[in-house]
């Protein structure tokens, strides 16, 4: 368990990423998103007074959209903390250049590292089943260099894409692209032990064991995807659109929680 006296005081924390920092799935009463980000906001704001909160991530970006429309407006902020979650998007498109998507994570983390105080890199979680195989060589040269840029940079690494636990795809919504609130809450205990505070819940612990569902109850699952969100993200795709076009993000400047 960390001890508290590990953790450095943090009055700013600006969040920078794609669907996965905006918070999908973890829905609000009102249709609007919290996640992870969200709640280690309330955590660190409880702490401290003056505590200040920006979430510039919007849901579908690729890391070059990040790098233009987030990180130089991030670095601006000289926060405390900054959390940087990009890529894995790029790695799901047909056609990759992981070259070219490095080099523009490199760029972002060389421009945020010094502007902050402390800069949060992570290995993203990625749902167990054929999906995540399809593109493991992809997501783990991705992390390979988020390993690297972080000891070049000082910066810290969660790593959730090791984790048992968020691997289950009880932790995935039925999009089976994004957390559910449980998902989330176990990310943001994840950053919160990695800044050295004290555990508070046990994040990867396994969730209980149950009967696998029968081969209809699997059958009407995946077509309830497919028709849902597989075809429509598909036709995104293939249209040039994104999820997140027209969208700004949902805390643009630091403020109070």
């Amino acid at each position: 368990m960390n001890s508290n006296s590990t953790a450095p005081r943090i009055s700013s924390f600006v969040a920078l990423g794609d669907s996965f920092t905006e918070g999908m799935s973890d829905a609000l009463p009102d249709g609007t998103y919290r996640g992870w980000a969200d709640l280690l906001a309330a955590r660190l704001g409880a702490r401290t007074p003056d505590f200040r909160y920006a979430n510039l991530a919007v849901r579908g970006k690729l890391i070059q959209q990040i790098a233009d429309d987030q990180v130089a407006a991030a670095a601006a902020m000289d926060a405390d903390l900054v959390t940087l979650v990009g890529g894995l998007n790029d790695t799901l498109r047909p056609k990759c250049d992981m070259g070219r998507v490095c080099g523009l994570l490199e760029e972002s983390v060389a421009t945020l590292a010094p502007r902050c105080g402390q800069l949060v890199l992570m290995r993203s979680p990625g749902r167990r089943g054929p999906v995540m195989e399809r593109y493991r060589y992809r997501m783990e040269q991705l992390f390979d260099r988020i390993d690297g840029l972080a000891r070049e940079h000082g910066a810290l690494v969660v790593d959730l894409y090791a984790s048992e636990a968020l691997g289950d795809p009880r932790m995935w919504a039925d999009d089976r692209l994004h957390l559910t609130e449980e998902g989330h809450r176990r990310v943001a205990e994840a950053v919160w032990q990695r800044l050295g505070h004290a555990a508070e819940s046990d994040w990867e612990g396994p969730l209980p064991r149950d009967e696998p569902p029968g081969w209809a109850v699997r059958r009407r699952s995946d077509l309830r995807f497919t028709r849902q969100y597989l075809l429509p993200w598909v036709g995104r795709r293939l249209t040039g659109r994104s999820s997140g076009d027209g969208r700004g993000p949902k805390r643009p400047e630091l403020g109070p929680v």
